[in-house]
């Protein structure tokens, strides 16, 4: 067959220009089609139909403009970003209408959806993390921060729920000075996020938050391919070191994360992140999506982009040994991305 599979990616982050450029070297034609709230996002202008979709929808009315999308637009394939969950757990009503999710079932999305409870399924797995504390007051936040500096850490904090590094802050006990005005700075007084905690959240809902040692050593990003029932079938790591990046098939990173994805049941496209805590590599992070770097894995010869999609339309695709890495370093510089034309109002 080689009519065009229509492909559609909700309200995603602008990286995934690299997601569409990827789709397009596949072995078949592709029409993808892109919906965003901003209408700046480049991913509209990469796309061949980009629209803008509703800023404000609530979960429920989301995913029936998502049907409907699918619907109007025959959809073959419809890989999920916002609402991932909620359009989860309508999937046979999107199989209903002949369009496939490029997401993992909603058991899998559901047990990573919050970093408490992925943590706690990432121990379930068998996998090492770093020592966490979820905290909700005051005396909780001081209880973690207390343990992990006595063990002469540093502590750092993140959301319970959120992506993408939002929300993360490095925790000090020295006052605010002139000097950290210079450049970035992500530390924050532990005495403010204690105050924060006690003070009446805004709309009632309560600061959550996860509290652990910080790790600052360089990062490994486990990208995986696993089959429509969650048999892993790709496997690489991604290593950053500052600037630098390059691979790694080392199975201390490989390994732990083919029996987390094989557990959960984790089909097609996820990221799994390490660091080092105390000289072993400790998952902090897993995403239940592709990673916005996956597009890099086309430097040694990978398109797990294009291979999702063919799984997704059921084909087979076969297991793939570890590639050869060795000697591939590289950087990222940032380029020019188009955007669509500005929409200038009419004036009567």
């Amino acid at each position: 067959m080689n009519s065009p599979v229509r492909v559609w990616l909700n309200r995603t982050y602008s990286e995934n220009v690299h997601f569409i450029e990827q789709l397009r070297t596949g072995t078949r034609p592709v029409v993808v089609h892109a919906t965003h709230a901003d209408p700046d996002s480049p991913v509209l202008a990469a796309a061949d139909h980009g629209t803008p979709e509703p800023a404000d929808l609530p979960t429920d009315a989301y995913v029936r403009y998502a049907l409907d999308y699918c619907a109007r637009h025959s959809v073959d394939v419809f890989l999920p970003r916002l609402h991932q969950l909620a359009v989860a757990l309508a999937r046979p009503e999107f199989e209903a209408l002949g369009t496939t999710l490029l997401c993992p079932p909603a058991t899998a999305v559901a047990a990573f959806a919050g970093k408490a409870d992925g943590y706690a399924a990432i121990a379930a797995a068998g996998l090492p993390t770093p020592p966490w504390w979820r905290v909700r007051t005051p005396d909780e936040l001081l209880a973690a921060v207390g343990r992990i500096e006595n063990d002469g850490h540093t502590a750092c904090l993140k959301p319970t729920t959120g992506a993408g590094g939002a929300g993360f802050r490095v925790l000090t006990r020295k006052p605010y000075d002139p000097a950290r005005l210079a450049g970035w700075d992500h530390r924050v007084q532990v005495d403010q996020v204690a105050a924060a905690l006690a003070a009446p959240a805004a709309g009632g809902e309560p600061l959550d938050l996860l509290v652990m040692p910080y790790l600052d050593g360089p990062e490994v990003s486990v990208d995986c391919l696993a089959d429509r029932d969650g048999r892993p079938l790709t496997v690489v790591g991604r290593t950053k070191d500052g600037r630098r990046r390059g691979f790694t098939t080392d199975e201390r990173y490989l390994e732990p994360v083919r029996r987390l994805v094989a557990a959960s049941g984790m089909a097609y496209l996820c990221n799994v992140q390490f660091r080092e805590w105390q000289g072993r590599p400790v998952v902090i992070d897993v995403n239940t999506r592709p990673a916005a770097g996956l597009y890099q894995l086309g430097l040694c010869g990978l398109n797990l982009a294009w291979d999702a999609v063919r799984l997704a339309l059921g084909e087979r695709v076969e297991a793939g040994g570890p590639p050869d890495v060795a000697g591939i370093e590289y950087t990222l510089v940032s380029g020019i991305q188009p955007v669509l034309p500005r929409r200038v109002p009419v004036r009567s």
